[in-house]
């Protein structure tokens, strides 16, 4: 079976990811950026890639099956429609698109041209987010309870979305995957001190049916950079730190037991898991191809994106309406 052709629009910040990826799979056949920096630094990367100022070139092309859009938030629902009427399939980087609105209409366009639409989720991929999801599913840290994200850093800025669009979706997209349920409500409150309107700083909490709760904090203006999932059962606790050189995923045998009525901690030996050699990104990219080639659904296809956006539409309006309750199902 051959591989499919792919092109990649965008070869900026993550975009020379995505091309560094698929030329090392060899299924990268053009690189579209606007600016001679992109690319240049596409080249640099794939020395013998087609490359193009044109980003609509790839849509017209027969010998393209499938396109990457690694380019800024706000193009992401134009450019996605405009690929899947040209035949193509489509791996949109998050977030998926600035609007639950936007998002429906790209999956519902997906399913129209009977097209795979694949967001790039990055974490689902993650060998330690997997290793959770195991465990997990064979009851190792018991009943869920409480879930929290930190993703904090200096930079990137940005000026099309806030910290919350432009942080948050990895964090939702892990905890909707985790408790395998939309929440039944949303808060969010923050706080903006660079732009106007613009958040830089946001704290959301979801309640989810069974009474567990999550909750994700995003900041782009911290001193140092933070990248971490807690995990909370009645039998263990579990702590994905990605910026840990080593000890990503740890568990801890720690849970409350008790004596009577009296609440008593019960404390074990922490549990550094051992993890496979590899790289999250190389396994979402070899998924979008073998999806292109054998016509299967994606782990992060356009419906869990669909999903994503509606959680942080519905943070997004509790941040207007400082920090009051938004329920999913008000989200339409």
């Amino acid at each position: 079976m051959s591989l499919p052709n792919i092109a990649v629009i965008g070869c900026g910040y993550w975009g020379k990811n995505h091309v560094r990826n698929f030329e090392a799979l060899g299924a990268l056949k053009l690189v579209c950026d606007a600016s001679e920096t992109g690319r240049l630094k596409a080249k640099e990367l794939a020395p013998n890639v087609e490359v193009s100022d044109d980003p609509l070139s790839a849509f017209k092309r027969a010998d393209i099956d499938g396109v990457v859009l690694a380019t800024p938030a706000e193009t992401h629902c134009s450019l996605t429609l405009l690929a899947l009427e040209h035949g193509k399939h489509v791996l949109v980087e998050k977030p998926m698109a600035l609007t639950y609105s936007e998002a429906l209409k790209m999956a519902d366009a997906a399913d129209q041209h009977e097209r795979v639409l694949m967001v790039g989720h990055l974490l689902e991929y993650h060998a330690a987010f997997l290793e959770i999801k195991r465990l997990i599913a064979e009851g190792a840290l018991g009943k869920l309870q409480y879930i929290y994200s930190h993703r904090l850093n200096f930079g990137k800025i940005r000026v099309e979305e806030n910290a919350l669009w432009s942080f948050a979706p990895h964090d939702i997209a892990l905890i909707l995957r985790l408790t395998g349920q939309p929440p039944l409500e949303a808060t969010c409150v923050g706080g903006n001190y660079i732009t106007p309107n613009l958040a830089d700083v946001t704290t959301s909490t979801m309640l989810f049916s069974g009474g567990v709760r999550a909750h994700i904090f995003v900041n782009w203006l911290n001193p140092f950079k933070e990248q971490k999932l807690v995990i909370i059962g009645d039998k263990k606790m579990a702590v994905f730190n990605d910026t840990e050189p080593v000890e990503k995923l740890v568990i801890y045998d720690q849970h409350v037991e008790f004596d009577g009525r009296l609440p008593v901690l019960a404390k074990a030996e922490r549990e550094v898991i051992q993890l496979p050699e590899s790289e999250p990104l190389r396994a979402e990219c070899s998924e979008f191809l073998d999806c292109i080639a054998t016509g299967r659904k994606p782990l992060t296809d356009a419906r869990s994106g669909v999903d994503v956006l509606r959680v942080l539409q519905a943070c997004q309006v509790s941040l207007q309406l400082n920090g009051r309750p938004t329920a999913l199902s008000d989200i339409h």
